[in-house]
């Protein structure tokens, strides 16, 4: 089978995302899953497929920062963290941020943070445009297996129905974590 025969469009991946339903996509380090962060329904399948707690929370990517303002207290971000922000965004790099009183605990899990990232891979920064929000962003793969770097590898694991879009990786490892008002690194990348 030809690669590009795996791979979903833009427009279908797009068309999954409104019907609430989960597609898999590259990212800047591994393929991620993800769906409508405002549908508990998506994001509690997701959670199921791919066996992990609810508990843990989940990452927001979106094209651009203002498409996180519904799920994030930028009031509680000083002018120094807004700067770094706009110093590390668009990129690879997840910040834990003060999450809104709104957001979803689908999202957050028990935390009081949002983890987000402004995503810099052309693919997905297209998609979160049309979409004009942000989607689930978490690794492709079972909790606490490694993840998948190929669609190959998506589809022995998760099986075909899933739409893949299609792109490219990058760094080949998870997204850093950092905490935007400790700078404590919760994980490395």
């Amino acid at each position: 089978m030809k690669q590009s025969i795996l791979f979903s469009s833009t427009k279908r991946c797009l068309n999954a995302l409104k019907k609430k339903q989960i597609i898999a996509y590259p990212t800047e380090s591994v393929f991620g899953l993800g769906c409508d962060p405002d549908s508990k329904k998506a994001v509690l399948s997701l959670l199921d497929i791919k066996k992990r707690s609810i508990n843990k929370g989940l990452i927001l990517i979106s094209a651009y920062f203002n498409q996180l303002n519904t799920y994030i207290e930028k009031q509680k971000l000083s002018l120094i963290q807004k700067k770094i922000i706009k110093q590390v965004w668009p990129g690879p790099l997840t910040l834990l941020l003060p999450k809104n009183h709104t957001t979803p605990e689908w999202i957050t899990g028990n935390s009081v943070w949002i983890a987000a990232r402004v995503t810099s891979h052309p693919s997905i920064r297209k998609l979160c445009k049309l979409f004009k929000k942000p989607i689930i962003s978490t690794s492709a793969n079972l909790s606490g297996s490694k993840p998948c770097y190929n669609q190959n590898e998506i589809i022995n694991v998760f099986g075909s129905k899933i739409p893949i879009l299609k792109g490219f990786l990058g760094y080949k490892k998870p997204s850093c974590i950092v905490n935007i008002f400790s700078g404590k690194v919760i994980r490395y990348g």
